[in-house]
């Protein structure tokens, strides 16, 4: 009798904007349970959109990640405390140096339930002042997701010396790798 082979995880899907989606796929992609990290364009008019005319402003959509997890490993809650702390939220369409509604923070739904854990997160948040100005992060419902080009897939890593990732996104990596180390794989830098 032959053994019958493990089932996958029945994996969900979180899709996130804060900021340049490079910085978020590097770092999501390092946390235990998450399978597949996307970097895409949500939430705009577009029906094709590209990266010269996401960042043009004119197609309205966001830089996101997309992140296949196994909830089993890493809740959707954790998911949303790594967001939080890789990001501003509290500046409207900017993420430092980037600026535009590309940049915008949000969250995009997939399901009720998680627009309701969102919200609560935002409430606790507000209410408890972590932030020294009021939160903007848009909550909707996921649409018109794109996938970005294949040269934007795994950039930070493939690209370690490029100016903007070694000067912006290391040091940022480098912190979440401190605060969120009981979440990062085994096999993480």
């Amino acid at each position: 009798m032959t053994a019958s082979p493990t089932p996958s995880p029945a994996l969900s899907e979180a899709t996130f904007a804060g900021g340049c989606f490079w910085c978020l796929a590097s770092a999501f992609g390092q946390l235990r349970g998450v399978h597949q990290v996307e970097s895409g364009y949500s939430n705009g008019e577009h029906p094709h959109p590209s990266y010269e005319a996401v960042c043009s402003g004119s197609t309205g959509h966001a830089e996101v990640v997309r992140v296949r997890f196994d909830p089993q490993v890493v809740s959707y809650g954790q998911l949303l405390d790594v967001f939080f702390a890789l990001h501003d939220p509290t500046t409207l369409n900017r993420q430092g140096h980037d600026v535009g509604t590309q940049y915008r923070s949000g969250i995009y739904t997939h399901s009720p339930e998680q627009a309701q854990q969102a919200r609560a997160l935002i409430e606790h948040l507000s209410i408890s002042r972590v932030y020294p100005a009021p939160i903007v992060t848009e909550i909707e419902p996921v649409r018109n997701y794109h996938a970005a080009e294949a040269y934007h897939q795994g950039y930070v890593e493939r690209n370690p010396q490029q100016g903007y990732c070694a000067m912006v996104v290391a040091p940022k990596l480098a912190k979440f790798r401190k605060t969120f180390a009981e979440l990062l794989q085994n096999d993480s830098p």
